[in-house]
Parts: structure tokens; sequence; C-alpha cells
């Protein structure tokens, strides 16, 4: 099992000298994104709909300005499916949005006819596209890999267009926390978290993580109150509390060694980490933060995503140990039983392939991922596993399908709640 260091969290970032992102300048007032106004914050006054809590279902405490916990045994029950979709989105376009991280471009794909309908140019190196907590701006964040002028750039999903980008340090990926009130915006480089204004993405404050090298992906417990971390280099998982800003401890998994993708069980208690050394998903107790299991799954498991009833996880299997694979490689996508924590069955792509990140339709008929290293997108149909391939551009990465069902959005490539 890993070792739990919460004592010494506290020294380690003493230890390591890192600038004060306090000192960072708040500008009085932000670009706006797009020219004839921003839909987020046009959105500021849109009421997230709160389905009714019944005796059958225990009321959690969450952070205040979270949307109640409707169902005790799965925090994903109101994004079930079609009938989940909120008013919010009732106009935005059916589309995949790709970004290309060496093609510094969105590709722009139509799910009812599996083409590219739109290319456009975003920042350098764009990871991932973010839906917001509000649903009302999908972010692509640009970390601008080895450089300094890392950015957001927002698209408007009623017309599917980018606005004007916004300059942030840094952005690898983004989350929100479930009270909507912050953004935060994991710069991965910097071994930190700077938790921003959701709409102007002016800085609040930071959480240094300087033990946790490669932070990049993130999953919430079912209160809101705290969030684990993956540390893609060092083996590590962080613990923050998301309410006081504050790294609460590291644990260190008992094998493997390159955490990637992390994904709350339904319980919200459980959660799933996806190693690409280990070839696995362990299990984490979240509130104890212990290591309680692993599954072993496929080569370069990587990425996360549940089916849309939550009984299902689906696990990218990337097919390669490197941070930059080969092309054809021995990519597979495994379906796990939440249930049992048991492999039902694994998808080989075809002639091979790199699954790496995505989501599954509102439907939950169609589980769309990025073919890494491939420079295509899968379209896997969740009952049988056959594939579409739709090329992009170069080096595809976190897509997201939208629109989503669900009442808001934690951020990654469109987790829902």
């Amino acid at each position: 099992m890993g070792a739990l260091l919460a004592a010494g969290a506290a020294q380690a970032q003493q230890a390591v000298n890192h600038p004060d992102p306090q000192d960072e300048p708040i500008a009085a007032e932000s670009p706006k994104p797009f020219p004839d106004g921003d839909p987020s914050a046009a959105a500021k006054g849109v009421s997230v709909p709160a389905p009714v809590v019944t005796e059958q279902s225990p009321v959690v405490q969450t952070i205040p300005g979270m949307p109640p916990v409707t169902d005790l045994h799965n925090i994903y029950s109101e994004a079930s499916g079609p009938d989940k979709l909120s008013p919010v989105v009732a106009h935005d376009l059916e589309r995949v949005y790709v970004p290309n991280l060496r093609g510094n471009s969105v590709s722009v794909i139509d799910p009812k006819t599996y083409k590219v309908v739109d290319t456009f140019p975003v920042g350098r190196s764009p990871q991932h596209v973010v839906p917001s907590w509000d649903l009302r701006t999908l972010w692509v964040t640009n970390n601008s890999e080895g450089h300094t002028d890392g950015s957001l750039t927002p698209i408007d999903p009623v017309t599917g267009k980018p606005g004007k980008a916004i300059p942030v340090d840094d952005p690898y990926n983004m989350y929100f926390t479930p009270d909507g009130q912050n953004a935060i915006v994991v710069a991965e480089a910097h071994r930190r978290l700077d938790f921003r204004d959701p709409h102007t993405m002016a800085l609040k404050g930071s959480v240094e993580a300087p033990l946790c090298e490669g932070i990049n992906h993130a999953a919430f417990s079912v209160d809101g109150r705290y969030a684990i971390f993956t540390c893609e280099f060092g083996r590590y998982l962080a613990k923050v509390d998301t309410v006081n800003r504050q790294l609460l401890g590291m644990l260190k998994l008992s094998k493997g060694g390159m955490p990637q993708d992390v994904l709350a069980a339904p319980d919200g208690h459980k959660f799933y980490v996806a190693d690409m050394h280990a070839d696995g998903v362990f299990i984490i107790d979240g509130d104890s933060f212990k290591e309680t299991g692993f599954i072993p799954t496929g080569l370069g498991t990587h990425g996360l995503y549940p089916s849309r009833d939550a009984r299902l996880l689906y696990v990218a299997n990337r097919g390669s140990h490197m941070v930059h694979g080969p092309r054809h490689s021995k990519g597979s996508v495994s379906v796990v039983d939440v249930a049992t924590d048991r492999v039902l069955k694994t998808w080989p792509i075809p002639g091979g392939g790199s699954p790496d990140m995505g989501n599954v339709s509102a439907d939950g008929r169609t589980l769309w991922l990025s073919g890494r290293f491939d420079d295509v997108v899968y379209a896997i149909d969740t009952e049988s596993g056959a594939m579409k391939q739709i090329p992009v551009g170069a080096e595809p990465h976190g897509l997201t399908v939208w629109p989503q069902p669900g009442r808001y959005s934690i951020g990654h490539t469109g987790i829902m709640r």
C-alpha cells in the first residue's frame, strides 16, 4: 500500500523555493473573450435545476452553494441520459471538439455524420476542451509546453466558434469546484493549482504541491470538500482541501509510477486511478486516502469514463508506456463492471491505435476517444465495440462531446453531475 505523507506536506511545501503565486497581479477588468458579450458572464444569473431530494435519498452535507446530491449511491444520477439535458444547453450545437496538441488547433466533428465540419486555430499546445461549471462556455486549455504564453480560448457552444483568448499561466487542464465558485487551473509544469474566478479567470489563490511532479487530472468527493489529483511523473496522488485551499496529503502508489486520469466512483468516496505504467486501475478510498485494490486492464492505461447509468467504467488503454508513443500501438478499451470492479470485455483498436481522452455521447451509445498518436478520433459503439475512425489534426488530446446531460460540469472533458 502507498504511504500517506500528510504530516510532511507542509514541510515539503516550505522546503521547495517557489515564487509566491499571490504576487501575480489581478487585473481590475479582464478582457472579454467574445466580441458580442461574454456568454459565461451572461449566464451568471442562470439557475441550475436542483431536483428534489427524497426521503429515500439521504441528504449529503455538501459545501455551501453546491447543488444537492440526489442519489447517495450515484453522484452521476443527474447526468444519466438525454432527458437530463439542462435547459441551458437547449440551443447548443451537437458537436465533438478535439484539441490538436501539435496542430495548435481544434477540430470540430458533427457526431451525426462523423465528419469534421470546422477547424480553427487556438493557442500553443491545446490540451483539453473543458466545459464550464455553468455549461455556457467550452474552454480550450493551451498550456504552451516549454513556453510562457499559456492561454484559455473560449468557445461559444451555441455557434461553435472561438472567442478572444485570455492569457493564463500554464493551463494544462482545468476543473471547477462543485459550488461553481472557482476554476482550478492545473499548472502542471509548476506543480501548482491556481484557483481563479470561473468567468474572468482572475487569480484568487494557489495551492503548491511540490512533490506532485506532473500534476494533471482530478476528481471530487461526493460532498465537494476535497479533490484527488494525479502526479503523472511522480507515482503520487495529492489530496486537496477545496474549501480552505490546502494540500492535505500525498499518497505514493504501490507500483506503476505514471498515474493519469482519476474518476470518482458513483458513491463519491471510492476513486479509480489509471496508471500508464501499471497497465491498470488503482482503487483508492478517498476519505482515508489509502490504496485498496487494483484492476489490470491493458497496456498504457490512461483515460476513465463512466457509462450513462454509471454501472460501467470505460478504460482507455493507450497501447504504450511512452509519453510520446508510436502509431498503431496495442491500444484497447476495457469495460469494467463498477459493482464488482472486474473487466467484462476488452475492445482492441483494429490495426492498432492510441485511445486517450474523451467522453460518452448524451444517449450513452457512443464512446468518443482521441487517438493520440494516430491523429484520429475513435467513435466506439458501447454495445458492440465497433469503431469508426475520423482523421483530425496533429496529436489530438482531451476532446469533449457536447452537449452533455447534467446540472453542472466539474471540468476536464465534461465530467457532469
